[in-house]
């Protein structure tokens, strides 16, 4: 599908307005994003609650934790790991996974399924301490409980939901499965839409990424990666800017006026839908960025826990910010140079206090 001719500044600011649109209410901003990326780092707080502040009115540190139970969303595997809209889950499962389980493994499974649906809800140490099913060798290298290993297959597979967290520990419970009405490709589809939805515009190297780290979500349609991505280029608005290749939703127009740029500064989480796509990242803002938290420290460049710097629609730069003590403690870089012009240094100043009311740091 063609589209008018476009350039990298009207891309960029495309991307920036229509992910970080007006603040709504907790549900219409899920069901808006679709998927929200989960990590457990907290630094200065994990990333869904970084990503969810932006694009929440009055949104608190904890919040979605806190509100999961009455949230129409599941915690799952889409692209990667997260928190998903209950609709786009069911179109996921039945999930058969990559790694079929033993026949011993399987009676396991259904002992366990047994008990959960008697209790109700349970935690892994209840399911330990029923069937004492030992240790095992985790994927790193250290020993977990084998019965938080199987409730974690049971949870993938679709057998198990995760009904809320205590201390950041799931608890489970029987997952009931609810057919959508779509057929498959109906339901491959759907999906491929809510990735771009999510993360347009979209390169197209980035768009082949994606739909293949949705065999994650999707491993029993592995075989139909390139089959959904076909029929994605086909029906999807698209465009070639400086020989790359993007494509959008069908019914929006990156070339739009409506995509204004605020005299705003905002510090991004390392997975926001903004900068979460590291090529989109160079291609739209000219320099690389590296999330280095798992980087040894005398080889990161910029830090810990770096979150972009996105003022107006430029990121700039980044900030490592730390509250420990209940005062935050921003060690901002920039790539160049830090703008001279008052207004940022106003811009910086509000989000840091954003930043701080967000932790409950201080008040509003």
């Amino acid at each position: 599908m063609a589209s008018p001719v476009l350039n990298l500044d009207q891309l960029r600011r495309y991307a920036v307005a229509r992910s970080l649109f007006a603040p709504t209410t907790l549900p219409k901003a899920l069901q808006r994003l679709g998927f929200v990326q989960a990590d457990p780092l907290r630094a200065p707080a994990r990333a869904q609650d970084l990503t969810l502040r932006h694009r929440v009115a009055g949104y608190r540190v904890g919040d979605l934790e806190s509100r999961y139970a009455q949230l129409p969303i599941e915690e799952d595997f889409f692209v990667n790991y997260g928190f998903v809209r209950r609709d786009l889950h069911h179109l996921m499962h039945p999930r058969t996974a990559r790694i079929v389980w033993s026949a011993a493994r399987m009676k396991q499974a259904q002992e366990v399924l047994a008990f959960v649906r008697e209790v109700g809800v349970v935690r892994p140490a209840q399911v330990d301490a029923h069937f004492d099913h030992g240790r095992v060798v985790n994927w790193f290298g250290g020993n977990s409980k084998a019965s938080t290993q199987l409730l974690e297959g049971m949870h993938y597979r679709g057998l198990l939901r995760v009904v809320r967290r205590e201390g950041g520990q799931r608890l489970y419970a029987v997952r009931e499965h609810e057919p959508s009405g779509l057929d498959a490709e109906a339901s491959m589809d759907a999906l491929v839409d809510v990735i771009v939805a999510k993360y347009a515009p979209l390169p197209a190297a980035s768009l082949g990424q994606l739909v293949s780290l949705l065999s994650g979500g999707v491993p029993q349609w592995r075989q139909h990666r390139q089959a959904m991505l076909q029929r994605a280029r086909l029906r999807l608005p698209t465009a070639e800017v400086d020989g790359t290749t993007w494509f959008w939703p069908e019914g929006e127009n990156p070339a739009s006026h409506r995509h204004g740029v605020q005299d705003q500064v905002r510090l991004l989480a390392p997975f926001d839908p903004v900068v979460w796509d590291r090529r989109r990242f160079e291609q739209l803002w000219g320099w690389a960025y590296r999330f280095e938290a798992y980087t040894p420290a005398v080889k990161r460049v910029r830090g810990h826990y770096a979150m972009p710097l996105l003022w107006r629609d430029q990121v700039i730069g980044w900030a490592n910010v730390n509250a420990k003590s209940g005062v935050l403690t921003p060690d901002v870089g920039f790539v160049c140079a830090a703008p001279k012009d008052k207004a940022f240094a106003v811009a910086l100043d509000d989000e840091l206090h954003r930043m701080a009311v967000f932790l409950k740091l201080i008040e509003a």
